[in-house]
């Protein structure tokens, strides 16, 4: 029995490394016991601190909020996830638009969708978005690099970027975040990084954060905007029903993204 349970709890642990947080459901399936008893192994992870406990889940160990994960240990987070998001926001992109794409894991994959699309100017503080837009060799695309001081998370921030961000104007930003939360709004760990963002938000005539669920309840330094400032949200489907419920009230239109299948848009809120 005991073997039994750490086998189960050290494939939990294995799971939250992963993706970051994990809702019971999903450790039902997975593991292939009883929802009383991943509770169970949810409670004694907790009591060693291994685990936050949530409504229905769990998350990693809350980060400190100046906490920056790279670039690597966020790409394989919620891979299929990003790649359901990314693929809901391309199909807001028109040929021939101006669009800001910040940086971020989930705004990556947006890139290899959007290096297709006909006729674009692309904005980014990112080098990895502009390399792999850059890559498409579609000479109909223009692609601006801000420049700037590069973050750990391969953002390009600072007094450079936001200058060069303030002249512009851009039909569509597209903005990955570090955190999501009711009363901090959309956040990140940088200082720099919000405020070069928040340049690339005032840029945009129309705002879409892209974020998976494992972003909920994740609060780094600093806000760059609060919930209403986003007048599209794009998630997935293991968002929890209540975060679902707060953001569909709060920002302008909530989408969720189902791995493997078209996106659905959720009753959206009133701004």
């Amino acid at each position: 029995m005991t073997a039994l349970a750490s086998q189960r709890q050290a494939a939990i642990i294995d799971e939250l490394e992963r993706l970051g947080a994990v809702r019971v459901s999903r450790l039902v399936e997975k593991l292939g016991v009883s929802d009383m008893t991943v509770r169970r192994d949810l409670d004694a992870l907790a009591q060693r601190g291994l685990l936050t406990k949530v409504h229905g889940g769990a998350m990693a160990v809350s980060e400190r909020s100046i906490d920056e994960p790279g670039f690597e240990a966020k790409q394989v987070r919620a891979q299929a996830e990003k790649d359901a998001i990314a693929h809901a926001a391309a199909d807001l992109i028109s040929p021939g638009a101006a669009v800001g794409i910040s940086a971020g894991t989930t705004t990556w994959t947006l890139a290899h969708l959007v290096r297709d699309i006909p006729g674009l100017t692309v904005v980014t503080n990112s080098m990895r978005v502009a390399d792999v837009v850059l890559s498409s060799g579609r000479s109909d695309q223009t692609v601006v690099l801000t420049g700037g001081i590069r973050t750990p998370s391969d953002a390009l921030v600072g007094p450079v970027a936001v200058e060069a961000l303030r002249s512009l104007h851009l039909d569509l930003v597209f903005l990955g975040v570090h955190g999501v939360d009711e009363r901090s709004g959309f956040t990140t760990p940088n200082l720099m990084e919000s405020e070069t963002n928040r340049a690339l938000v005032e840029a945009g005539r129309r705002l879409v954060v892209v974020a998976d669920h494992t972003k909920w309840g994740m609060v780094g330094l600093s806000t760059i905007v609060p919930l209403e400032a986003a007048d599209v949200f794009i998630t997935d489907d293991e968002m929890p029903a209540d975060a679902v419920a707060v953001l569909s009230e709060r920002c302008g239109e909530v989408v969720v993204a189902r791995a493997g299948a078209v996106a659905l848009p959720t009753q959206s809120g009133a701004r």
